[in-house]
């Protein structure tokens, strides 16, 4: 809204009436006038042509023109200044004399087709008035006359009178009311002008003295004589300028002393600020050293540790007495309770500085955690606890994360409630929370029919190396870190955990983390269109396992009867399956009885054993029984069991798997890689599958093969020296032989996004390291047989390696079973990756040394490579350890910061060296 000032709304408030009323009268005066002038002019026509048109009705009867030219002209004469002409017209319409010419004589008749008024008619045009009178005979001058004798008209006489003075006359009103409406403004303009001089000219002298008070000048005043309540104005402005004076005096006082006091206090501060500064810098030295010290340790202490646990399972395989075999077991498992406090201190330690890095790579969400069930499973069957797992069957099962931390941190929250929990169950679920384009929310429960907490004791439960409270702490022992390095792992990964819980009433440990999707194929799909609409009979008498097991059941397509127990008498089934509850094993005879009855009902009879009791195995198969399976139940390894024949499991004994029976392709493929040992690896597994596979151990060489000659696929590694696999796509694209050939990339870096940002700078596909057989037959059948081709019979005839089968154990040096996998079964090449990885480690250490000395080395480049051997060679500590060293130099970390991890790599070096040298003869 627009604000106008005092001068303006006083001018115009004085100015606006004055101009309105005058407006006003001044119309209403002029138009009044106007009209009268007017009314007078056809007033005066009138007097003239009605005596006029009484005086012609002689001639008009006696038809003498002459006698009524006289009288017309007479009255012209008279009336010239306003007369412009006058007429007389004849009953028939025709003129029958006039007083001058006219130019337009039709102007001043009647039309043809109306009868002639009888009474005065009168037309104002633009600049003339016609009036016209009827000549009327009264019978005066006839001999018809008498009663009931009525006029009629013997013509009409036409006057044309000029309106040029009227319309002067009318000028002269309106300028004359012109002239006393600007008189009015300008007498109303010289009051408004006084108004203001008196008014707005005070006011404004006043606001310029309250802004220069406002400014700090505090002995100024507004001097003179004001009218009226200006005046009063004035003096209340003078007084407050007196009272901001004194004001202002006393406030200067009191700032001098605040400013006194606070530059004591000032001093005081800075003094207390450098000691604060020191001991801050002690503190940061301090924690900096604890940090150190820890990491030392925990290096220092692991290295004899796996030689202790490394020679005891060596003694274990050996000829041992019964004693000594318990001895021995009981060291090996005292070392491992060790090894594991060690490594929560170790990551304690790097939590707290900050170093510990997650991986980002794809991996099977639920096999990932039917492993950490499978691996807990031991010790809650030994306390006769049901441990059973639920997931959401709305979750991907590819996925993009840190697959080792989640399994840690479901570990340590298993573990608990394991380690707290005397009978009942462990439930783990996973449900879905948000699912999005890219990412998917997952909260992970784990409720426990423990102790309980109490809310005094679950306030101190996320602290450092504290328990619940000291007596659970010496019944149950532990360090008191696995919930603080929980909480911030979970932290770490962006989630967020917490727990419900009420003493002697259980538990309830829960979890949230967002998780990336992936379309990359992260295991072999498991076809279940053999089992749809077939019938199972599950006996359980666990209602949650029940729940659990049902739920995988029927998402597979089963038709499955619950009961808690064997019936008596049920309809036929293809499948029974039986579950028998940890701490309750029935005696051999009623559970071969049962075996019995259900072979009656089912044609298959597969029995779930909790871990404690796989002894059975063997006498139960031998008693008809298709497949044991320990509990809980796997959700591969369940639905392998009902898909495969019956023979399959018959044995309690993990069989090797045959070799698949395939044909060698004629293909021509170059496998592009800097990594020896990846290179074979690689070439290797071509060569089974394709006629020629050429090597190139470089981008460049890569492309001056390309050059050369044609070829039908190329895998090409990403991280490369002089050019890498990107650059080196780009130019094969450019060449003649290979302009359309299928660039596939190898790499170890499955980030959120890398396999769209490769795929956008050119590459036709994307595979991870370290290589599967099964996925790198899909990518040889996708890219070299015709699209419509059944390539269903490929993909079956690539059994995929169970990976439940040797879940890894990421707390060992070197894992042979692991190696024997990683080379797809091939022991000779399983023993000349490992042989090429020991040769490369002594290049490694030595440039870790320099760096660590203080030399100017690049260790990017060499930890790569370490890195990509090591994925192949059955080391999964050491490959943990190249990858969060290689993710730092990537950030730009400098030597200092990741000295504890390098000293820790050498040490690792050292141990696989010692570990491997019973495999290398």
């Amino acid at each position: 809204m627009t604000k106008y000032g005092l001068r303006a709304r006083v001018f115009t408030l004085t100015l606006a009436p004055t101009l309105i009323i005058g407006l006003l009268l001044s119309a209403f005066f002029t138009m009044s006038r106007y009209r009268d002038l007017e009314h007078q002019l056809i007033s005066t026509g009138a007097s003239i042509v009605e005596p006029l048109a009484i005086s012609t009705e002689y001639g008009m009867t006696d038809k003498n023109r002459e006698a009524v030219r006289r009288l017309i002209s007479y009255a012209h004469r008279k009336h010239s200044q306003i007369v412009r002409s006058i007429a007389v017209f004849d009953a028939d319409n025709q003129l029958f004399v006039t007083s001058n010419f006219h130019r337009n004589f039709e102007a001043l008749m009647y039309p043809d087709d109306q009868p002639i008024p009888m009474l005065l008619d009168t037309r104002l045009n633009e600049n003339s008035l016609i009036l016209r009178a009827p000549i009327l005979s009264e019978g005066q001058f006839s001999s018809i006359s008498g009663p009931g004798y009525q006029a009629e008209a013997l013509g009409y006489i036409a006057l044309e009178l000029d309106l040029s003075a009227l319309r002067l006359q009318q000028y002269q009103e309106v300028f004359t009311a012109l002239m006393v409406l600007l008189l009015g403004l300008t007498l109303s303009s010289l009051f408004a002008y006084r108004l203001m001089k008196d008014v707005t000219r005070p006011i404004s002298h006043m606001v310029s003295v309250v802004d220069r008070i406002r400014r700090g000048h505090l002995d100024i005043r507004i001097e003179g004589q004001l009218l009226g309540e200006l005046d009063t104005l004035k003096n209340g402005i003078n007084a407050m300028a007196i009272s901001l004076s004194e004001y202002h005096i006393e406030m200067q006082q009191s700032i001098d002393q605040a400013t006194s006091d606070l530059r004591e206090t000032l001093e005081q501060l800075e003094i207390q600020n450098v000691e604060l500064d020191i001991a801050k810098k002690r503190a940061q030295e301090a924690a900096r050293v604890k940090s150190e010290f820890l990491a030392n340790m925990s290096h220092e202490l692991r290295t004899p540790l796996n030689g202790v646990i490394g020679f005891t399972r060596q003694m274990l395989k050996t000829r041992l007495s019964t004693s000594q075999q318990d001895y021995l077991q009981t060291i090996e498992k005292s070392a491992n309770n060790l090894l594991t406090i060690i490594n929560d201190i170790l990551d304690f330690s790097k939590l707290e500085a900050g170093k510990l890095l997650l991986e980002n790579i794809p991996f099977d969400f639920t096999d990932s955690l039917d492993e950490v069930m499978k691996l807990l499973a031991p010790s809650a069957h030994e306390k006769g606890l049901e441990l059973t797992l639920k997931v959401d069957n709305r979750i991907p099962t590819g996925l993009i994360g840190d697959p080792l931390r989640i399994q840690q941190v479901l570990t340590n929250l298993i573990g608990n409630a394991v380690k707290f929990t005397e009978r009942g169950n462990i439930d783990v679920s996973v449900e879905l929370k948000t699912d999005r384009d890219e990412s998917v929310e997952l909260q992970f429960m784990v409720r426990d029919t423990g102790i309980g907490i109490s809310e005094r004791q679950q306030a101190q439960l996320f602290q450092a190396f504290s328990q619940a409270d000291a007596s659970i702490s010496r019944r149950y022992g532990g360090t008191g870190l696995g919930l603080v390095i929980t909480q911030k792992l979970v932290t770490q990964m962006g989630g967020e955990i917490s727990l419900t819980s009420r003493l002697h009433q259980g538990s309830t440990f829960w979890f949230s983390l967002r998780l990336t999707k992936t379309d990359l194929p992260v295991s072999q799909p498991i076809d279940t269109s053999s089992l749809t609409g077939k019938k199972l009979l599950l006996i359980e008498p666990n209602m949650q396992a029940a729940s659990v097991v049902q739920q995988r059941l029927i998402k597979a397509g089963l038709h499955v009867t619950y009961r808690s127990t064997m019936p008596e008498d049920a309809e036929h089934h293809h499948f029974a399956l039986l579950n028998l509850t940890p701490g309750e094993q029935p005696p051999i005879a009623s559970l071969l009885d049962m075996v019995f009855k259900a072979e009656q009902l089912t044609d298959q009879v597969m029995v779930c054993l909790p871990t404690t009791e796989l002894a059975l195995s063997e006498r139960l198969v031998n008693a008809g029984v298709s497949a044991c399976l320990p509990k809980p139940l796997a959700h591969r390894k369940l639905l392998e069991a009902l898909i495969s024949e019956p023979d399959m499991f018959s044995e309690p004994v993990q069989q090797l798997l045959p070799e698949p029976s395939q044909s060698i392709q004629p293909l021509t493929v170059m496998a592009v890689d800097d990594n020896p040992a990846n290179l074979k690896l690689i070439s290797a597994l071509l060569s089974e599958r394709v006629e020629t596979v050429i090597t190139a151990t470089g981008g460049r060489k890569a492309v001056g093969y390309a050059h050369q000659k044609g070829f039908d696929l190329i895998f090409m590694d990403i991280q490369m020296p002089e050019m890498d696999g990107v650059t080196a796509c780009q130019e094969i694209h450019k060449t003649e032989l290979n302009h359309n050939t299928p660039v596939i990339a190898v790499t170890a870096h499955a980030m959120a996004g890398e396999r769209e940002r490769l795929i956008d700078a050119g590459m036709d596909d994307y595979l991870t390291k370290p290589i599967e057989e099964h996925i790198l037959q899909q990518i040889l059948a996708k890219w070299t047989l015709p699209h419509d081709a059944d390539t269903s019979p490929v993909s079956e005839a690539i059994p995929e390696p169970d990976p439940e089968t040797h879940p890894v154990n990421h707390n060992i040096s070197w894992d042979w079973d692991l190696a024997l996998k990683q080379a797809a079964g091939k022991e000779d090449l399983a023993k000349d990756m490992l042989q090429m990885l020991l040769d490369y480690m002594p290049e490694v250490e030595m440039l870790v040394n320099e760096a660590l000395d203080g030399r100017n080395v690049e260790l990017w480049p060499p930890i790569h490579k370490l890195h990509g051997s090591c994925a192949y060679s059955g080391v999964p500590r050491l490959k943990n350890l190249c990858y969060t060293i290689e993710t730092a130099l990537k950030a730009d970390a400098k030597v200092e910061d990741i000295e504890p991890e390098l000293f820790e790599l050498i040490d690792e070096m050292n141990n696989v060296v010692k570990a491997s040298k019973t495999y290398r003869h």
